[in-house]
């Protein structure tokens, strides 16, 4: 048999009808790792902790809600709306990773307007905490043997044996292909933000994200499985839904370069001068000679 065969079983523990499996402890540890990312960022921006430790409830929650409400009406929007008790059983499984971004920009914009901060600064601290849940979520994904690739015979597929056709056929991994982009766009956004520093212009990073992330995510479409449509489709529904998320890192990014000398505000109050660009030092080096 030509690949990989993949029969991990989700569960770490069963006791009864209590399980601990790999994708909730991957997603508890995703939370954890994310908030000292937020935590991190925040303080950088100067926010003391009374501040920064409210905001995970608004993300936990308001990402949860969108990632369930998304599998529902993206994926399976007839049996959901036939049965839509069924929308509360999220230990059945079913979560959007589009209708969980919804959820968390719902979650910044809020925040950010009620502690009125700056929305980009909150949006940029998120930057880090998007990529680290898309990378685990999708590490997850593979051990559950879900949302799996198409068939191939390419040298590193994989037969998933607990998916629906018991791994007769052999496809990409390509949960672990999102994981591995969401790795690299992480380790991006760290190196970028300590290569700036200070001079980081506003919505950056959050522009970073999203251009680089939903662009990975339309091209990995292309030998996922088709979920929500058929094979007519000329786009699958994860690509039909990532395009909206890249054209707004499109706009972020515009943002972010028409704002690159705009001056940083700060929760004293104070605003700290945005830093000077080669031309204005030259300027000021000169002025100083002439004196």
């Amino acid at each position: 048999m030509e690949g990989f065969v993949w029969d991990t079983d989700p569960a770490i523990l069963a006791v009864g009808p209590l399980q601990i499996r790999y994708y909730g402890l991957l997603f508890a540890s995703a939370l954890v790792i994310g908030y000292y990312l937020w935590q991190w960022q925040m303080r950088k921006a100067g926010y003391d902790q009374a501040v920064i430790i409210i905001f995970p409830y608004y993300i936990g929650i308001l990402g949860i809600v969108g990632a369930r409400l998304g599998h529902c009406f993206f994926y399976e929007p007839a049996y959901f709306i036939a049965d839509p008790v069924s929308i509360v059983r999220i230990w059945r499984g079913g979560l959007s990773s589009h209708g969980a971004a919804v959820g968390m920009l719902i979650a910044i914009f809020l925040y950010a307007h009620i502690k009125k901060i700056p929305w980009h600064i909150v949006l940029d601290s998120n930057a880090f905490v998007s990529a680290l849940i898309a990378t685990f979520m999708r590490i997850g994904n593979f051990i559950n043997s879900e949302i799996v690739g198409r068939i191939t015979d390419l040298p590193w597929c994989v037969h998933f044996v607990r998916f629906r056709d018991e791994g007769t056929y052999c496809r990409h991994p390509s949960q672990l292909y999102e994981a591995s982009f969401g790795l690299a766009i992480l380790a991006g956004l760290i190196l970028l933000d300590r290569k700036l520093g200070k001079k980081r212009p506003p919505a950056l990073l959050a522009g970073v994200f999203l251009v680089s992330y939903f662009l990975c995510r339309f091209l990995v479409e292309f030998v996922k499985e088709y979920q929500a449509l058929t094979s007519d489709s000329s786009l699958t529904m994860g690509q039909y839904l990532s395009i909206p998320f890249f054209l707004t890192g499109v706009y972020l990014l515009v943002y972010t370069w028409r704002h690159r000398n705009q001056e940083s505000p700060h929760p004293s109050g104070k605003k700290v001068p945005a830093p000077k660009t080669a031309h204005q030092r030259g300027k000021t080096k000169s002025h100083k000679r002439s004196r």
